[in-house]
C-alpha cells in the first residue's frame, strides 16, 4: 500500500488557514515563540489518505475544513492515487467511476461538459481551487496539475453563486512542498499517443517553496487524418511570510492544437452506418488553437487561535480560434452531407475577487463555525464567426480538398460583458456531539450586456438569494445520516419577442443520505436520494424564432458510491446511479420527455490488487468496468444512443523506489459505443482499443 501522510505540504488553495497553525499556538501557549522570529515554522495538520481512495475531509463543500461525515451533502473525491491507478490523463477519464456523472457533448473534444444528476456542468460547473474555472472557453482539464477532483453534489449557489442544481466539480491543484521531489513520466500508446510530464517541487529558501508541473502530449486521435498537440506549464510558489501568514501563487499556461472533431454523422438514427474513424470535415482545415492562461493569488492570515481571514484573486484569459468545415444537414438521399466552411474566434477574460472571514466560537452549549464572505467578478467574451455557402461531401466515398467557397457570411459578431457581486453567510452549528446543523445564504447581483453586431443588443440584471440548510446525525463512529435542502439560480441569455430579458432559471433541490466508513477510515460509502426541480427554462414561444422562460425540468434518483482499501492488498471504487431526468413542462415537448444524453442507469467498478514480489519490488494488477444505459439522442427523443459497457485493464511494476513501469489497456474488447450526441446530426464515438505503456521516475 502506498498511502502516505503529506506532512510537509503547505496546502492552501482551498484548505483554510485554520488547519495550519503556528507551532506555539499548537503547543497551547497562546503567545508567539521567540524562536519563530528567525524561522517561520508552520505546523501542517496532515490529511490521511485512508488507503488513497477515501479522504476524510474536504473544504470544497463548505469552504471550511469540515470532516466529510459531518457535511449534509454527497461528496465524492477522486484522489491522486485513484487518478494514478486508473492511468487518467483527463478529467473525462474519471467521471465514469463517480455516481450520477455522465459525459455530454464536448464541442468536438475542445472542452469538458458533464451531466451531474441530469444537468449540464457548463459555465459555473467547474471550480479551480474555489474560483470560477469554466467560464469562457477552456480546453479539457489535464490531470498533470491535479491533486484531486471533488464532485460536490447538489446546488452550490449558497456559497459559489450561479450554478446548475445537480452539482459542481472543484478541481484542487498540486501545491508546493518544502521537501525536494522530482518526478518524470513518459508514456506511449498504440493510437499514436506520446506524452511526457515533469513534477518538480522543493524549497527555494527557508520560507519559500515552489512547484513546477510540465506536460507535453501529441497524437491519440480517432483517425489518421486527425492529430493534436498540447503543452502545459504550471508554476506555483508558496511564501510563509510569518507564523500566521501564507501567500500562495499559482499559474497555468496551456496551449492546445486540436481538431474540432464533432464526431460521426447520425444517418437517420441508424448508428453504426459509418466506421468510427470516418472524418467528414476537411483535414486540410488544420487544428483549432486553444489557449488558457490562469493566475491565482491567495493570502491566508490567522488572526487568532479561532479566527482566520482569506483574500483571493483569479485572472484567466482564453482563446479558441481556427477553421473548420461543419455539417449543416444530411440530404434526402442519405449520403450527401451539406457543409459550410467556418472560421471562428472566441476570446475571453475572467477576473474574480474573494474575501472571507472564518471564526469558531460558542454560544451557550452550541459551537459555531461561522463563515462570511464577499465576491466580485467580471467576464468578457467575444464571438466572431464567418461561414461560407454550401460545400457538400459524400459520406460513403468522401473526396477531400475540393475548392472551398469563400467565407462571406458573418453569422456571429458580439461582445458579452457579465458583472457580478455577492455576499454570503454560513453557520455550521454543533448542537451536540451527534447533531450538526448547517445553514447559509448568499445574495448575488448579476448584470449582463450583449453587443450583438448581427442581430440586436440585449441587457439584463437580476438579484437572487440562494439559501441552503442541512442537518446531520452521527449515531456512532461509522455512520452519519443527513437531510438537506437548497436553492440555486442561473441566468438566461437573450431576450423575448418584446426585447425584455428573461428571468433567470431557478432551482430547488432536496437530498437525503447516509455515509458509512470503517472505524479505521480506510473504506467508505455514500448513499443518497435526491429530487430537483428547475423552472424558467427557455422554451419556444408562440412567435417563431423567439423563446419564453416557461419551461420546467425535474430530476430525481438514487446514487451509491463505495471506495477505499478493502485490505492490505485491494483498493476499490464502485458506483451506481439511477437518474430520472425529464421535462415536466414545455411549449413543444411532451411532459416526461427525457433530457438529452442522460442515462437512467449507470455504474462503474474499479479494483486493483497490489502486493510484493520475492525480490522486494511491488506490482499491481486491476480492471475497471463502466456501464452507461441508453440515452435520448435529441431533444425530441426521436432516436436513442444505445447502452454500452467498456472494460479497461491496468498494471504496474514498482521496480524500486525510483522506477515504475505501467501498462494499461483501454476498451479491452474494442467496443463500438457512443458517449454523447449533438442534436440530430452528430454522435460522438468512444475511443477504440488502445494500449498505453508508461515509465515513471522519481529523480
Amino acid at each position: 500500500m502506498r498511502s502516505r501522510i503529506r506532512s510537509s505540504r503547505i496546502a492552501f488553495a482551498l484548505l483554510p488557514l485554520a488547519s495550519i497553525t503556528p507551532l506555539s499556538m499548537a503547543q497551547g501557549t497562546g503567545q508567539p515563540d521567540p524562536a519563530s522570529t528567525s524561522l517561520p515554522e508552520v505546523h501542517v495538520v496532515a490529511e490521511p489518505e485512508s488507503g488513497g481512495y477515501n479522504p476524510t475531509s474536504s473544504s470544497g463543500a463548505t469552504r471550511t475544513s469540515t470532516p466529510l461525515r459531518e457535511v449534509p451533502q454527497s461528496v465524492r473525491i477522486v484522489s491522486s492515487q485513484l487518478i494514478e491507478d486508473m492511468g487518467a490523463t483527463r478529467l473525462a477519464d474519471t467521471v465514469g467511476f463517480v455516481s450520477g456523472i455522465t459525459r455530454l457533448n464536448d464541442f468536438g473534444g475542445t472542452w469538458d461538459n458533464f451531466g451531474i444528476r441530469g444537468f449540464s456542468s457548463t459555465d459555473m460547473g467547474f471550480l479551480v481551487n474555489g474560483f470560477p474555472g469554466s467560464r469562457g472557453y477552456n480546453p479539457p482539464r489535464d490531470t498533470a496539475t491535479v491533486e484531486r477532483f471533488e464532485f460536490l453534489k447538489g446546488p452550490a449557489s449558497a456559497i459559489y453563486g450561479s450554478s446548475e442544481p445537480g452539482g459542481t466539480i472543484n478541481i484542487v491543484t498540486k501545491k508546493p512542498e518544502f521537501t525536494r521531489r522530482n518526478t518524470a513520466d513518459f508514456s506511449i500508446g498504440s493510437q499514436g499517443l506520446r506524452r511526457s510530464t515533469l513534477d518538480s517541487t522543493g524549497a527555494l529558501s527557508r520560507n519559500v517553496a515552489y512547484r513546477l508541473n510540465l506536460a507535453v502530449e501529441e497524437g491519440d486521435s480517432r483517425s489518421d487524418l486527425l492529430s493534436n498537440r498540447r503543452t502545459l506549464v504550471a508554476p506555483a510558489l508558496t511564501w510563509v511570510i510569518d507564523d500566521k501568514t501564507v501567500l500562495n501563487y499559482e499559474s497555468e499556461f496551456l496551449r492546445s492544437k486540436t481538431p474540432l472533431d464533432r464526431g460521426l454523422i447520425n444517418v437517420r438514427g441508424l448508428l453504426g452506418t459509418l466506421p468510427r474513424d470516418r472524418v467528414l470535415n476537411e483535414p486540410g482545415d488544420g487544428n483549432m488553437t486553444l489557449t488558457s492562461n490562469t493566475h491565482q493569488l491567495t493570502l491566508d492570515r490567522q488572526l487568532s487561535e479561532n479566527w482566520r481571514v482569506r483574500f483571493g484573486a483569479s485572472y484567466k484569459e482564453s482563446t479558441f480560434s481556427g477553421n473548420y468545415t461543419e455539417a449543416t444537414s444530411l440530404a434526402s438521399d442519405n449520403r450527401t452531407l451539406n457543409r459550410r466552411a467556418t472560421w471562428r474566434q472566441l476570446p475571453s477574460r475572467d477576473t474574480s475577487f474573494q474575501a472571507e472571514l472564518e471564526g469558531k466560537f460558542t454560544t451557550g452549549a452550541l459551537a459555531h463555525t461561522l463563515l462570511a464572505g464577499v465576491e466580485a467578478s467580471r467576464l468578457w467574451m467575444n464571438t466572431e464567426i464567418l461561414r461560407s455557402g454550401n460545400y457538400p461531401i459524400d459520406i460513403y466515398q468522401p473526396v477531400y480538398g475540393r475548392p472551398q467557397p469563400p467565407l462571406t457570411s458573418l453569422t456571429s459578431s458580439s461582445d458579452e460583458h457579465q458583472r457580478a457581486s455577492a455576499v454570503f453567510l454560513q453557520d455550521q452549528i454543533s448542537l451536540s456531539p451527534q447533531w450538526k446543523l448547517l445553514v447559509g445564504a448568499r445574495y448575488d447581483h448579476f448584470r449582463q450586456s450583449i453587443e450583438d453586431r448581427v442581430n440586436r443588443n440585449s441587457a439584463q440584471k437580476h438579484d437572487a438569494v440562494s439559501p441552503r440548510a442541512g442537518l446531520t446525525y452521527l449515531p456512532n463512529g461509522w455512520s452519519s445520516w443527513y437531510v438537506s435542502a437548497g436553492k440555486s439560480f442561473r441566468g438566461n441569455s437573450g431576450t423575448d419577442k418584446n426585447g425584455q430579458a428573461f428571468d433567470p432559471q431557478r432551482s430547488t433541490a432536496l437530498e437525503a443520505g447516509v455515509k458509512l466508513q470503517t472505524l479505521d477510515q480506510r473504506l467508505g460509502a455514500n448513499l443518497a436520494v435526491f429530487d430537483i426541480k428547475k423552472t424558467n427554462v427557455l422554451t419556444a414561444s408562440d412567435t417563431p424564432g423567439f423563446s419564453v422562460a416557461a419551461g420546467e425540468v425535474k430530476s430525481s434518483g438514487f446514487e451509491a458510491d463505495v471506495y477505499g482499501q478493502i485490505d492490505k492488498n485491494w483498493r476499490v471504487s464502485g458506483n451506481f446511479a439511477y437518474v430520472d431526468a425529464r421535462i415536466s413542462k414545455d411549449a413543444t415537448l411532451a411532459p416526461g420527455t427525457r433530457i438529452v444524453n442522460i442515462p437512467r442507469t449507470s455504474a462503474g467498478l474499479f479494483a486493483i490488487r497490489e502486493d510484493a514480489l520475492a525480490d522486494g519490488s511491488r506490482y499491481g494488477v486491476g480492471a475497471g468496468i463502466n456501464y452507461v444505459g441508453n440515452r435520448s439522442g435529441n431533444s425530441a427523443d426521436t432516436y436513442a444512443l444505445p447502452a454500452y459497457t467498456t472494460v479497461k485493464l491496468v498494471s504496474f511494476w514498482q521496480i524500486n523506489k525510483t522506477a515504475r513501469v505501467s501498462i494499461d489497456v483501454h476498451n479491452l474488447f474494442n467496443r463500438n459505443f457512443y458517449t454523447a450526441s449533438w442534436g440530430n446530426l452528430y454522435v460522438i464515438p468512444g475511443a477504440k482499443r488502445s494500449v498505453v505503456a508508461s515509465l515513471k521516475l522519481d529523480l
